[in-house]
């Protein structure tokens, strides 16, 4: 196993990499943002990854979510990004949930993080109240034209801290989306593997129109 993760092992050492595998950690929504991140953790040894999601696969999704390629039109999102993982890495458990996140719940699977890759303000108000419920952290990602925000929330509230409504979404490249998941997905590594993550602090990232990259810091507040 410490062959396949000998650059990571170069990081934080053997031990580290074999408490991964004690870790549980679920992805809710495994489209654009959560088949990134699936990708991202799928190979890095955390021992096992939840992936929900009721949604099948449509032709226009594939540009943007990695995880899907022509042919895959009509099969459930979940299903296929844990087999993808099961194709990459033999050391993580992977396993998908053919339902919404309220059914997931009902479960009662114990994780200790939770991950946003929904595309929708009512689910992340679902995480924010089950998170509290269960008093576990949770990585909120939301990606939209040439923006995106990211914050591990802890002591903070989504709801407190957005407003919640049903919104129609503007266009989307995948390349802004992967960019997004590869910074939830690296605060998500460093908190499993005990390093230190800013909590309850909200990145802002956007290109302007001259093409740069901006990235604001907002702190969240805290009750």
């Amino acid at each position: 196993m410490m062959e396949y993760f000998h650059r990571q092992v170069q990081l934080w050492g053997e031990d580290t990499q074999r408490s991964l595998q004690d870790k549980k950690i679920v992805i809710v929504g495994t489209g654009g943002l959560g088949s990134s991140l699936a990708f991202a953790l799928g190979a890095s040894g955390i021992g096992e990854i939840h992936l929900i999601d009721f949604d099948d696969v449509t032709i226009h999704n594939i540009h943007r979510q990695i995880a899907f390629k022509m042919g895959d039109e009509g099969k459930n999102k979940a299903i296929l990004n844990a087999n993808l993982i099961h194709e990459r890495c033999p050391y993580v458990k992977a396993i998908a949930h053919e339902c919404d996140f309220k059914t997931w719940c009902e479960k009662n699977i114990d994780v200790d993080l939770i991950l946003d890759g929904t595309d929708n303000l009512i689910t992340r108000a679902e995480i924010n109240e089950y998170a509290k419920e269960k008093n576990k952290p949770w990585i909120y990602g939301s990606v939209e034209a040439y923006h995106g925000q990211v914050c591990f929330i802890d002591k903070s509230s989504f709801t407190d801290a957005f407003k919640i409504m049903k919104l129609t979404p503007a266009g989307i490249t995948g390349a802004i989306v992967m960019h997004l998941a590869t910074l939830q997905a690296n605060l998500a590594l460093r908190y499993l593997a005990g390093l230190t993550v800013k909590k309850d602090l909200l990145y802002y990232l956007f290109f302007d129109e001259e093409g740069e990259l901006i990235n604001q810091k907002f702190r969240l507040p805290t009750a």
